[in-house]
């Protein structure tokens, strides 16, 4: 007998709709539980950390540029604040944007507006050109130390167009002293020339003239002296612009060394002597004894020497030039005295110019080359000292060389310094000694006997 088959399976295509579906859903669990030890696999599992911590550190990097963005903006601003030159930022009606500290104190500004008209004109073109240099002059009663020369650097700051207005940085640096170094280099050329022209021309016709008067013995001893006399006025013209350049620094500084200023004062007379004798002038010294200070003797000699000279050539004949020491708050003074004719009020603030002269008419008269006061200027200053000048039409001049006192040296005491005037009488008794005091019963008060000489 053959197997008896149950009720579930009536034949071998028919399939009982309950079974299929038990069959379907163990089937659609299988196939998720085979997703998901797929999806849940190491490498799976690692693909989505890498991208979250992709995403995390892409998070991270924004944060760290806006932090970075925020450090460079005060950065930027710390160091345009701490900048020597005067930096202003306008935007695109002229008002102030920002403007560091050096800018307000130039007194330039009030509130959010530029007060020169220069600078605003500047910021205008360059918000046409997109960039631009000037020089713009400040007026004195603005800046409140006197007229100042400005360089300025104006630059565009927008990046659109350059016809759309933008903001613009102007950017100003203190030109001043470097326009009026550049102006006195070029006068400085021009005079040089000028002044070699002068002896170079005398000799070029001198010597035309001596040819054509070789049959004159009498006149030719003339012109021979005469080109002898413009040989050494150029020669004179180019020793001393030698000396002046190495005083400037084209050479360094000779070691300083304890100088006795009586020998200074002594040497210097003595160079002037035979200079003073010919015009019948008298040498005047009272140097006070025992002073010292740190120097170049050689430097110090020419020094007093070239006011010696200038007190000579600017005095009339048969007159006195007065020479006198002393110390004074750590200082060594040294003062010329002479009655010549004065220098006005207008030119004492430029007689230590280089070629500048008061009487430009009196230049070949005296023969001069206009450097003797520059280079007393430049000795005094490689000194750490000074020199300084007083002078009246018509009653002379007083030229004051200060010296700093050797360190470790005492100072000389002397009675009433600070009232006694650094030179002895204009009229002392002839054949002073250069080293020697003048007689006891001088007056050496400032309206004594030196004030009634000149009169």
């Amino acid at each position: 007998m053959g197997p008896v088959w149950g009720p579930c399976v009536s034949s071998i295509g028919h399939v009982d709709p309950s079974v299929a579906l038990l069959v379907g859903l163990v089937l659609g669990l299988l196939l998720a539980a085979l997703v998901a030890l797929v999806v849940g696999s190491p490498r799976a599992r690692r693909r989505r950390e890498t991208r979250r911590a992709a995403q995390g550190a892409a998070r991270e990097a924004d944060d760290r540029s806006e932090l970075r963005t925020d450090e460079e903006g005060l950065l930027s601003r710390r160091l345009v604040d701490l900048m020597d030159p005067a930096v202003i930022v306008l935007g695109a009606d002229d008002a102030v944007l920002m403007a560091n500290p050096s800018a307000r104190a130039l007194g330039v500004l009030r509130g959010n507006r530029v007060l020169v008209p220069g600078l605003v004109e500047v910021a205008r073109n360059v918000q046409l050109t997109g960039s631009r240099r000037a020089d713009v002059a400040l007026p004195g009663d603005l800046v409140g130390t006197g007229p100042r020369m400005v360089g300025v650097h104006g630059i565009r700051l927008g990046t659109g167009p350059v016809v759309q207005p933008g903001p613009v940085a102007l950017v100003l640096q203190d030109v001043t002293e470097a326009r009026r170094v550049e102006a006195v280099r070029r006068d400085f050329v021009a005079n040089v020339g000028h002044e070699l022209k002068t002896p170079v021309g005398a000799l070029a016709l001198l010597a035309e003239a001596v040819e054509g008067a070789a049959d004159d013995p009498e006149t030719v001893l003339r012109f021979a002296a005469r080109m002898q006399h413009e040989a050494a006025r150029l020669a004179r013209l180019v020793r001393e612009l030698i000396d002046l350049s190495r005083l400037q620094g084209a050479e360094p500084l000779p070691e300083l060394v304890p100088v006795a200023v009586g020998t200074v004062v002594a040497e210097a007379v003595d160079r002037t002597r035979a200079a003073a004798a010919a015009k019948d002038i008298q040498l005047a010294v009272a140097a006070q004894p025992g002073l010292v200070v740190r120097g170049a003797e050689a430097q110090l000699a020419t020094a007093l020497t070239n006011l010696l000279a200038n007190a000579v050539a600017y005095s009339p004949p048969d007159t006195t030039i007065a020479v006198g020491a002393r110390a004074r708050s750590g200082f060594a003074e040294i003062a010329v005295t002479d009655s010549g004719i004065g220098i006005p009020r207008s030119d004492r603030s430029r007689v230590f110019e280089r070629f500048y002269r008061v009487d430009q008419s009196r230049a070949s008269a005296t023969g001069g080359t206009g450097l003797g006061l520059a280079i007393v200027k430049h000795v005094a200053s490689n000194h750490g000292g000074s020199v300084t000048v007083w002078s009246e039409e018509g009653l002379g001049s007083t030229f004051t060389l200060r010296i700093p006192l050797a360190a470790g040296v005492d100072e000389p005491h002397h009675d009433a310094a600070d009232e006694r005037p650094p030179v002895p009488p204009l009229h002392p008794v002839r054949g002073a000694d250069a080293t020697g005091s003048a007689p006891e019963d001088t007056d050496h008060g400032p309206s004594g006997a030196a004030m009634r000489g000149r009169q």
